[in-house]
């Protein structure tokens, strides 16, 4: 069990001072007649897209669900919080209870709310909502079906998603996949106590349930051809992933016990590999490289193993382990090796800090150089590598630092590339598929490609990407021009969808020769002038600004937010004792209560969360609540702004900047 963590301090950045010493004093007379000219403004609405989300290579509305799950925005009556929260997330990302606990979550290291105490918990609660939806057996409805047919190369993570969204727009997928089972890198690069297999197993069955047909065991290149789907599909998109791991760049690195790292996960995660060498030397950084290592020591190794049952044969799909010999091994050596200082790697934090826990032994600032060989046997003995020196920015080879360092097992994890056998014609002449900004493949009328294979990234970025694709596809299948993306390009918060979704759309706007209607600015209430209702058909002052701009900490008043310790999953974490034939899942999830609890330390970033400070603190009562009868979410307050006199207060005090002081006479 892991050691508690020390409670974190408040930043020194959190203050509970709207205004600095000093901010009374004019700084230049440009600033001067700039906010003069922003004292008769007052209050308008604008929503902005929180760093959360901007940050979310998937473009989950993280703060959406987020407030789904604290209270603040209520599910329709008969469905659950849980529900109502799975749906507002699975529209962008199908895979929740799989990317809770797997994916590094840029989205915590851009929350606001790091700058009071600690990020909120997003991935914790990602998992939990993934968790319940899987025991409820929550499914995904298909679209009406529009008649047309796609082919998707490739079962992981961004031809799933891409098959997903397809099919909620009702198109036909046919799903072709060169593995006895569906998941790609999630399936066989990620290890199981990291991802178990039920879950990851629910949420990929969950997807082929829609109607996605499915070929197994199918390699498009080989058992059938690509211009054979071209002609037999609507659509086609390539999501075949980057299977093949590349080598160390040395001399010697062809040696026979010199493997890949995607190569080694495979082979662990179908059951062949069940030990390792005793002295394993991974070199890498990225968190594929840690998942080798936390897996060797795992795994330990056996003395006296035949030739034959060398871990690199394994792993090439020569021989398999047998089961019982796994009985008496012994926890390996085992050392990380990488390029940049250990504080530069890419791998995630908490997953260094495991492995090391584990009795990983990491070694940063350091090249590989030369692969020593063994003169009889041509196999690998020992990693040569050199210090580098990092003091101009750049690194620098130190002479004299060389080292070797004895190995009965290498294994190559810095980087991978596509397998395009079959389909030479579409390499980009890096192993990879080139692709324009809409996911078209030029000149080939009708193909996509998505996810690794035009850019190895993060499990994450790849099911965004599907997810682009497949809109890209439907306004292909539909004849639309490629729309240009959004500057946040996301799944935002619509307003008028909500409004809709409660019964409280707009009425038809009609024009009338009264000039009372200019007041229309008193919009959704319906207020009626000189007898005559003019309201009802425009949202009262609210401006949507989520496609172009993102909420900062400098817009929010932190000083509305108290310290909050942050709920953390319980990690059951081995230590080097006990980490040997180890692979119970490490992440226990959240409870309903600590799940509320943690959802409720979201600042709500950009998005009125009716904290009523606004309608405390007016000193003219300028600002109210919105009636029940026609407030929602984003519809919580209005101005009277024949009460309003510009003083700025409410913006103020305004805790999410969702306020701007906007507009003009009035």
């Amino acid at each position: 069990m892991s050691a508690p963590a020390s409670k974190p301090e408040a930043k020194s950045g959190h203050t509970f001072r709207k205004f600095k010493d000093g901010d009374h004093e004019w700084g230049s007379f440009q600033e001067q007649i700039f906010s003069g000219d922003e004292t008769d403004k007052c209050p308008t609405y604008v929503h902005k897209t929180p760093p959360c989300q901007a940050t979310c290579p998937s473009g989950e509305d993280i703060r959406g669900w987020l407030n789904i799950v604290r209270g603040v925005e209520k599910a329709p009556k008969g469905t659950s919080m849980q529900e109502y929260a799975f749906r507002r997330s699975t529209d962008a990302n199908p895979f929740p209870s799989m990317m809770g606990r797997v994916c590094p979550a840029p989205c915590q290291t851009g929350c606001n709310r790091n700058k009071v105490e600690d990020t909120v918990g997003i991935n914790a609660l990602e998992q939990y909502l993934g968790d319940y939806a899987l025991e409820q057996n929550f499914a995904f409805q298909a679209g009406p079906d529009t008649g047309k047919r796609v082919a998707i190369v490739g079962g992981g993570p961004a031809g799933l998603s891409a098959a997903y969204q397809l099919r909620r727009k009702g198109h036909a997928v046919t799903l072709f996949d060169d593995h006895a089972e569906l998941g790609g890198m999630a399936k066989y690069g990620v290890p199981g106590y990291r991802l178990p297999r039920k879950h990851l197993d629910g949420e990929i069955n969950r997807i082929v349930a829609m109607g996605v047909e499915v070929r197994l065991n199918t390699r498009i290149g080989t058992d059938a051809a690509l211009n054979a789907l071209e002609t037999g599909f609507d659509a086609v998109l390539l999501a075949i992933g980057c299977k093949a791991g590349l080598s160390l760049p040395v001399p010697g690195a062809n040696a026979p016990n010199c493997i890949s790292g995607v190569a080694f996960l495979e082979a662990f995660n179908q059951g062949r590999l069940k030990s390792v060498a005793g002295r394993v030397v991974v070199v890498g950084g990225g968190d594929t490289s840690v998942d080798v290592v936390s897996v060797a020591r795992r795994l330990g190794y056996v003395k006296d193993l035949k030739e034959t049952e060398r871990p690199e044969f394994v792993v090439m799909g020569q021989t398999a382990h047998d089961v019982s010999a796994a009985a008496a091994r012994q926890g390996a050596d085992v050392m990380l090796i990488s390029m940049q200082p250990i504080e530069g790697m890419n791998a995630a934090k908490h997953e260094i800090e495991d492995a090391q826990r584990e009795g990983v032994k990491i070694r940063g600032s350091l090249l590989a150089v030369k692969v020593l060989l063994d003169e009889r046997t041509g196999r690998a003995k020992a990693l040569r590598v050199i210090e580098l020196d990092y003091s101009t920015g750049k690194p620098v080879e130190k002479p004299g630092t060389e080292m070797d360092l004895e190995a009965d097992l290498i294994v190559s994890a810095i980087g991978q590339a596509g397998d395009l056998r079959g389909m030479e014609e579409l390499d980009n002449g890096k192993g990879l598929i080139a692709a324009d900004r809409f996911y078209q493949v030029p000149k080939r009328q009708g193909v996509f490609a998505c996810g690794d294979i035009i850019r190895p990234h993060l499990l994450t970025t790849v099911i965004g990407q599907g997810s682009i694709a497949a809109e890209n596809i439907d306004r292909y299948l539909g004849r639309k021009e490629m729309a240009k993306r959004p500057k946040v390009d996301v799944h935002h918060f619509n307003l008028l969808d909500k409004l809709r979704e409660v019964n409280l759309e707009p009425r038809p706007f009609k024009p009338v020769a009264e000039p009372e209607l200019r007041e229309i600015d008193r919009g959704l209430r319906g207020t009626s002038l000189a007898g005559k209702s003019v309201g009802g058909f425009a949202i009262h002052n609210y401006e949507d600004r989520s496609a172009a701009e993102v909420c900062q900490a400098e817009e929010l008043f932190l000083g509305h937010f108290p310290y909050q310790e942050r709920i953390k999953r319980t990690e059951i974490g081995p230590s080097a004792e006990e980490v040997l034939g180890h692979f119970s899942e490490r992440m226990v999830g959240l409870t309903d209560k600590q799940a509320v609890d943690e959802a409720k330390r979201c600042m709500s970033c950009g998005m009125c969360f009716e904290c009523d400070n606004c309608v405390i603190y007016c000193p003219q009562t300028a600002v109210k609540r919105t009636p029940k009868s026609e407030a929602t979410m984003g519809r919580y307050v209005y101005t009277d702004y024949d009460l309003c006199i510009g003083c700025h207060i409410c913006a103020d005090v305004c805790p999410t900047g969702y306020i701007k002081m906007g507009m003009g006479d009035h």
